[in-house]
């Protein structure tokens, strides 16, 4: 897809902010432990039920270690669970978003998942031409030819608000810096990606402030929206590339949003061995173990819950086009433990994230972003 596309979409899903927010009634409830699976998903445990749920995956596939595996996480489970039947395929390219979703419509699916932003124009035109068919897409909204946000009665966005982990993550970045500089970076400029490096940003202006201290964010400007991207979500050795730069210029830390692009940030750091990683949507000292001692912790997006709680509802009878937005009151988000790390971070930073999380929680703090829900 092209880059007029991107920024139209850009568009369309800050302008959606406004109905998602309206939405947070329906949100999800606490996320539950998913295990991967192959690609076709493992043997039932539940009774087989009339009921087809599939699932598209953006260009990374569905063992990119980031949100192709969180989204086919949760439709595994939700056939071990339910006993539904699910049916998977990859994409390579943009270009197959378009046949793999027409595939599935001929396999006559009761409930079609687009796992990412870059497959809402095709999702949205299938959903349009398949008013029978239920369709769920993850992070992003709809919108209308003049890109202002529309509700699809067969089409659900899966949206998170990751800005408020994101600021939790920050927060802990600054407090753990050695050289105070720490740095970010995307693989492209969609809001689903910009979102988390807002949060990023005001974590670590949050802790300066708490501290007087000076802790410096290379790769974003928040006020300017403007940082640092690869261009893509597959090429790790980009990621390597612009991590690398990061660290010739003195950050320690480093929290990239791009898919299985951030795992190159991940070798870069290993190498210099005196850097640390924050993974972005799964944990990552569960899903990349082989960077597990660098892993400082993650921003977790909870996908496969946002799926598995929708194929139940199409399952039951009781979907609606209503968006699921993903917050730390609810369980969407999340920051993971620290692993490895646990007793490196000193116990009064700790205790701070901890009543950072609940003054979020419960309105007092707000973290916002222009890509917000």
């Amino acid at each position: 897809m092209n880059q007029e596309f991107y920024v139209k979409n850009i568009i369309r899903t800050a302008a959606f902010a406004g109905i998602a927010a309206l939405a947070l009634a329906a949100c999800g409830s606490a996320p539950s432990t998913t295990t991967p699976s192959g690609t076709t998903g493992s043997t039932s445990s539940a009774a087989a039920v009339n009921y087809k749920a599939c699932m598209v995956s953006d260009a990374g596939g569905f063992h990119d270690k980031s949100f192709n595996q969180s989204g086919a996480e949760g439709l595994d489970k939700a056939k071990a669970d339910l006993g539904i039947t699910e049916v998977k395929v990859e994409s390579t390219a943009s270009t197959d978003f378009t046949p793999n979703i027409d595939n599935l419509v001929s396999q006559n699916c009761n409930l079609i998942i687009g796992v990412g932003f870059n497959l809402a124009g095709a999702i949205q035109t299938a959903a349009n031409a398949n008013p029978s068919i239920d369709f769920a897409l993850v992070d992003s909204a709809f919108s209308d030819a003049d890109f202002k946000p529309v509700t699809l009665k067969n089409g659900k966005p899966l949206l998170f608000n990751t800005q408020e982990a994101s600021f939790l993550a920050g927060y802990v970045a600054a407090g753990m810096t050695k050289t105070g500089k720490v740095a970010t970076f995307g693989g492209m400029q969609l809001p689903s990606v910009t979102i988390f490096m807002d949060g990023f940003s005001d974590g670590i202006d949050q802790y300066n402030k708490d501290n007087g201290t000076t802790v410096k964010l290379l790769g974003w400007d928040k006020a300017a929206q403007t940082g640092s991207f690869t261009g893509d979500f597959d090429n790790q050795a980009n990621g390597q590339n612009l991590a690398k730069g990061f660290i010739d210029q003195g950050a320690d830390i480093i929290m990239p949003v791009a898919g299985p692009v951030g795992l190159g940030a991940a070798a870069a750091a290993k190498a210099a061995g005196n850097v640390e990683i924050i993974g972005v949507d799964a944990d990552w000292y569960n899903t990349a173990p082989e960077y597990k001692d660098i892993v400082l912790t993650s921003v977790i997006k909870e996908i496969g819950q946002s799926v598995y709680d929708t194929v139940k509802q199409g399952m039951e009878g009781k979907y609606t086009s209503e968006p699921y937005v993903g917050t730390l009151a609810n369980g969407g988000i999340s920051i993971a433990p620290f692993h490895d790390f646990d007793s490196k971070v000193p116990a009064a930073l700790k205790t701070k994230v901890d009543e950072l999380k609940k003054s979020i929680i419960d309105g007092t703090l707000k973290v916002t972003s222009v890509s917000s829900n």
